[in-house]
């Protein structure tokens, strides 16, 4: 154990409003706010900076000549929904992003020219979504392209002449969940989903993929191994692999001889993040992120730079964009304890210049440290999580409040994923509210070996949910929360698990935030989007097949709407009428469940969002919403709704009274 395990025994009858009432209220605005600037990069060729920044409102692409970062001019128009991907292309004549509609997820590659700023649709076809398969350092002004307009489940793939526009059929897919490509853009490898609900690995010569893979893995293997890209002479293939271990590690394959090399690998964590020779592919550095992520240099000039950066950072900081000469670099600074900045760091200078600090109206507010720690679950799992704690709470600083404090169990979406260390906007906007905020990697989490993913298979609602209430109950015992305070908060999974913790344990919590969550497992694997069809057979293994009678029966049994009439606690639910993961009948039918039974429930939904909500005066709106029904819930803190809500898309389908200042707010 990590974490401090000294129990507070001191009785503090004040509300979380008031322990907190010293320090200012941070606005809603300044933090889920469009930052000042985000998202920097340079150019391949080192003349131009680039970064994401407000135009009128909306969240375009930026460009400035390195030698000038002032002189920046807007590349894109976009006025409703913000860009939030783009990359330069390799000939660094045009940058690159890709847009979806309302959130559907249908995302179409454009291209403005760095000259003349005319802007295209690089795959001009609706209702179609584009992957990048493959980018060369030699072929610059050429990419390949994955597009699924023939047939949904498959992306066929395309050479895309950045020049011209040019589409070029490479192949046409039937069967392949994805592709990889060499520097000479030869697509090297197809993959595809086996029986087991693991991945087998078909190698591609002239074209052609051969009838056998060259290697497979099992479901235990799945989401833990995987390529990681050939060096730019193709004679190395990189390989992220938990074959024959637990963690996966990094490993070297001779393309020609088969000999396969260990480079790295970590006891406790998967070896995930890599820094490439932007000349030659080869790796230069890797990351293990077990509580923290943690850089090791295998290049000794990498490791100077790295050291150089270190010695004058203060907090985290990772390389974001390198030139193709690798004389400059960007990198991207969480001091932990103040927002996020981007530096411009040149190598050959030995130099470290500021380029902006993303949301500089956070400078000076009272945000609050990040505890990393580790919980033991009921059967021995070691749980790697995360606690905040309310401004002016722990006077000592040793993670643990002076006195119980209200507490909210921020849960991840997945869920396989996880979460991770460093300033989080969610933790320190309910801390400044006055709550404790808790992210727990429960089992089923990606990032801590294949056994604890597999220790959430089948599992939903069942173990995963255990790992969140022994989190609870550490809290608790430790003096962290106050049992009848703790509140439960999700998108996504954590939607899930928020439906989960109302229904199958419904005295547990003091109330629930549930944001594009399932209730019905059984509806959600029949309404997956198309294009996830290769990958169904994972879904069935790791939650449950719809397909057999006994799999049907686990997953009703595990989805809440069987439950919604054991529901004790209010509910918030907040839904994109477009999510193509979650569709809306998600969160229609567990509130019409709920009213069938007379239980009040508040329901938010935004006709023009998807899977969570991009457009920042919809998250806002949101969270006014959701602050002031915790604030009634658990006795902390919030800035009024005010104007928020009629300043979005936001419907209040039901429940407007539930929540303090909402009905007022929505009808003015």
């Amino acid at each position: 154990m990590t974490a401090a395990t000294t129990t507070s025994t001191t009785a503090d009858t004040r509300t979380a409003a008031e322990r907190v009432a010293n320090y200012p209220l941070i606005p809603r605005s300044v933090i889920y706010g469009n930052p000042s600037r985000s998202g920097a990069q340079l150019s391949p060729d080192g003349q131009w900076l680039s970064w994401l920044a407000p135009k009128d409102g909306v969240m375009n692409v930026f460009i400035a000549p390195a030698a000038s970062p002032t002189a920046a001019r807007a590349m894109t128009a976009s006025t409703d929904r913000p860009i939030r991907q783009y990359f330069w292309a390799p000939d660094s004549k045009s940058v690159l992003y890709i847009q979806d509609k309302g959130g559907d997820e249908n995302f179409l590659l454009y291209g403005v020219d760095v000259a003349t700023g005319a802007e295209r649709t690089l795959t001009p076809f609706e209702r179609s979504r584009v992957t990048i398969v493959g980018a060369s350092s030699t072929q610059r002004d050429t990419i390949l392209v994955g597009i699924n307009n023939r047939d949904p489940r498959y992306h066929d793939v395309y050479r895309l002449n950045l020049n011209t526009g040019a589409l070029t059929e490479v192949y046409r897919n039937d069967a392949y969940a994805g592709f990889m490509a060499d520097d000479t853009l030869a697509l090297r490898m197809a993959i595809k989903q086996n029986a087991q609900g693991g991945t087998d690995f078909f190698p591609i010569e002239n074209g052609r993929v051969a009838d056998q893979p060259i290697a497979s893995t099992g479901l235990a293997d799945a989401l833990t191994t995987s390529p990681a890209g050939y060096t730019f002479d193709g004679r190395t293939l990189y390989w992220i692999d938990s074959r024959e271990r637990n963690t996966a590690a990094l490993y070297a394959l001779d393309t020609q001889t088969g000999e396969r090399r260990l480079i790295a690998e970590d006891a406790k964590a998967d070896l995930g993040g890599t820094m490439r020779n932007p000349r030659t592919g080869e790796v230069e550095a890797y990351s293990a992120y077990y509580l923290r992520n943690q850089w090791t240099a295998l290049d000794p000039a990498i490791k100077a730079s790295l050291d150089f950066l270190d010695s004058r950072l203060e907090g985290d900081f990772g390389v974001a964009s390198r030139t193709l000469a690798d004389d400059k670099w960007i990198v991207g600074n969480d001091p932990l304890t103040a927002p996020a900045k981007t530096w411009l760091y040149d190598r050959t200078a030995g130099t470290l210049t500021e380029l902006y600090t993303s949301r500089p109206d956070l400078v000076g507010a009272p945000l609050q440290p990040m505890h990393p720690l580790e919980i033991r679950a009921r059967d021995g799992l070691t749980l790697p999580s995360y606690l905040t704690l309310p401004p002016g709470s722990d006077s000592n600083a040793d993670g643990v409040p002076d006195a119980p404090v209200p507490m909210v169990l921020l849960v991840h979406g997945g869920p396989w994923a996880r979460d991770g260390y460093g300033y989080n906007s969610a933790h320190q906007w309910l801390a400044n509210r006055g709550y404790a905020v808790m992210s727990v990697n429960f089992r089923g989490s990606t990032g801590f070996g294949k056994e604890f993913i597999s220790a959430g298979d089948l599992q939903w609602g069942r173990a995963m949910h255990d790992d969140l209430i022994d989190a609870v109950d550490w809290a608790v015992e430790r003096g962290v929360a106050q049992a009848d305070k703790v509140a439960i908060m999700g998108g996504s999974y954590g939607g899930y698990a928020t439906l989960a913790g109302l229904t199958f344990t419904p005295e547990k919590f003091a109330c629930g935030v549930d944001i594009v969550g399932p209730s019905n497992l059984e509806t959600l694997l029949k309404t997956i989007p198309p294009y996830w069809e290769p990958m169904v057979r994972q879904f069935h293994e790791r939650m449950g097949n719809p397909n057999t009678p006994e799999g049907l029966a686990m997953l009703k049994e595990r989805s809440p709407l069987y439950s919604a009439n054991r529901i004790q606690r209010p509910l918030l639910i907040g839904q994109g009428a477009n999510d193509p993961r979650v569709n809306q009948a998600e969160s229609d039918q567990i509130v019409a469940a709920m009213k069938a039974n007379n239980i009040p429930v508040t329901y938010v939904l935004f006709p023009d969002e998807g899977h969570g909500f991009a457009k920042p005066a919809n998250n806002i709106a949101f969270n006014a919403v959701a602050e002031n029904f915790l604030a009634q819930c658990l006795g902390g803190r919030a800035e009024p709704v005010g104007d928020t809500v009629r300043g979005s898309t936001a419907q209040i389908v039901e429940g407007a009274s539930y929540v303090p200042g909402l009905a007022e707010a929505s009808t003015r």
